[in-house]
């Protein structure tokens, strides 16, 4: 019996625990769930909830208060593409490394603006979250959680990235908004040296293959580009991640 429930835990045969908490970290219910909501005590995830304001959904200005045209699609990645840049800079700087960070394109409200960002290490995440509660973020609070989420693939909504969502901005799974290839490029060339040495890395191109599995918001979108629709997951799940311990003596 122990190892049915087990098997089942967070999945929709599952009747106490919320499986959409437990896949995506929000739950269009909220507190009113009638499923328990597991929130985790450690987590490489942290999630900074509806921190990113959508322009599709509310008025946005820029840095030099000009008001954003959400029907100009250039401005408006060149806008997203500066917002995930500052956090994930400031971030990485402050707490450790980020494996990756995507942020939802929803519109509901459990997960408009969510910005997940998945650390190396569990510590790391629990003392981003513990110190993002006491920050602001474009005049608004920060409002930081650890999160079950760690499988971003598993999370997100395959139709979305697939260009034909019916559900639109208000589908129950992620809809990860992509970051440009020359910000994925910026951010993630620097440790793919370090952590990927089969490659022969040119970055004039618009892709490199060490991006499969480094997150950013659009690492998905190219692999499904290159498999025609296709996702083959090459990572294997861990349920804890490497602590620092354990890293500096060489056992993992």
């Amino acid at each position: 019996m122990a190892d049915y429930l087990a098997s089942i835990f967070g999945t929709e045969k599952d009747k106490v625990n919320c499986s959409f908490y437990f896949k995506i970290g929000a739950c269009r219910h909220g507190e009113k769930c009638s499923k328990v909501h597991n929130k985790p005590t450690f987590s490489q995830t942290v999630l900074l909830k509806n921190l990113y304001v959508n322009p599709l959904s509310t008025t946005v200005r820029t840095p030099d208060n000009i008001v954003l045209d959400p029907n100009n699609e250039e401005q408006v990645q060149k806008h997203f593409d500066d917002i995930f840049e500052e956090l994930f800079i400031e971030m990485e700087a402050k707490y450790g490394e980020i494996e990756e960070m995507n942020i939802c394109d929803n519109l509901s409200e459990h997960l408009a603006g969510n910005t997940y960002v998945k650390f190396r290490y569990e510590e790391d995440a629990e003392k981003a979250c513990q110190d993002l509660n006491n920050r602001w973020f474009n005049c608004r609070p920060v409002y930081a959680e650890l999160s079950p989420v760690t499988d971003f693939h598993e999370a997100c909504c395959r139709q979305y990235q697939m260009g034909e969502c019916p559900r639109g901005g208000f589908c129950n799974f992620m809809h990860l908004k992509p970051i440009s290839n020359s910000l994925r490029r910026k951010l993630y060339s620097v440790k793919s040296r370090s952590r990927y040495n089969d490659y022969d890395y040119d970055y004039r191109g618009d892709y490199s293959p060490s991006m499969d599995t480094m997150g950013g918001g659009g690492a998905y979108y190219d692999e499904l580009s290159r498999n025609s629709g296709r996702y083959e997951d090459r990572d294997a799940r861990r349920s804890r991640s490497p602590s620092r311990k354990h890293r500096r003596s060489g056992r993992h």
